[in-house]
């Protein structure tokens, strides 16, 4: 850790409250068993930059299924059954699917806000994502849709301004927002891990496959014993 080329950043992902047991509106497995160990990684002087994500969805954001209705049955879609295709609205050629999820993390509500047991003092930065109701934003960077981009957040700009070579990643939920901060933190040239310890996934029984493919685009995991 005492190479100065070595600059590392923590980004500890939609540490929400609507991501965590019991209460949150679409909470994860287990979701707040890793907050001690966050809180240990925030603790520790390595971590050039530290910086949470949330989600900060508007009502009307197009992940959410009571947003849409099933054309065949005239009923309002499921979330987690039911999924929707989203367009660039800049491009109308460029589209995918993407699975549809409850109401979580609206804009200045409650189920927004960071838990209240992360060490928030520790944070250096806040950055809030999948504010424009038209496309979804797993990664902290940027939607998917590319051509051209839709809402990129900033952090690639953020990273390099500090230096940063290194990026962790912990937080919620590992199969989407986690991973796919990951894939992109790997996309923008940062040498990128995972702590796996420091996330859990909506699909416990999926995250290995998962995983296999992140680790494929070059992301790693690791163990804190590696920090």
């Amino acid at each position: 850790m005492t190479n100065p080329g070595f600059r590392p950043a923590l980004l500890v992902v939609d540490m929400q409250e609507d991501f965590c047991p019991p209460n949150g509106a679409l909470p994860v497995p287990e979701g707040r068993s890793i907050i001690p160990l966050i809180n240990t990684l925030l603790s520790l002087p390595t971590f050039h930059l530290k910086i949470a994500t949330k989600d900060w969805h508007p009502p009307d954001h197009i992940s959410f299924a009571s947003n849409h209705t099933n054309t065949t049955t005239h009923t309002t879609k499921r979330p987690f059954l039911d999924t929707t295709t989203i367009t660039n609205p800049h491009n109308p050629s460029e589209t995918y699917t993407t699975r549809l999820w409850p109401v979580h993390c609206v804009q200045s509500t409650p189920g927004a806000s960071l838990v209240p047991e992360l060490a928030t003092a520790q944070l250096t930065h806040t950055i809030e994502k999948g504010q424009d109701p038209r496309v979804e934003m797993y990664s902290a960077f940027y939607s998917p849709l590319k051509d051209p981009r839709v809402s990129d957040s900033g952090l690639a700009a953020l990273l390099r301004s500090h230096g940063i070579t290194h990026v962790y990643v912990v937080g919620l939920a590992a199969d989407y927002c986690v991973r796919c901060t990951a894939e992109d933190a790997v996309a923008e040239g940062f040498e990128t891990y995972v702590v796996e310890e420091g996330t859990r996934a909506v699909d416990p029984g999926l995250w290995g496959g998962c995983k296999a493919e992140m680790v494929g685009k070059g992301s790693v995991e690791v163990d804190t014993g590696s920090l």
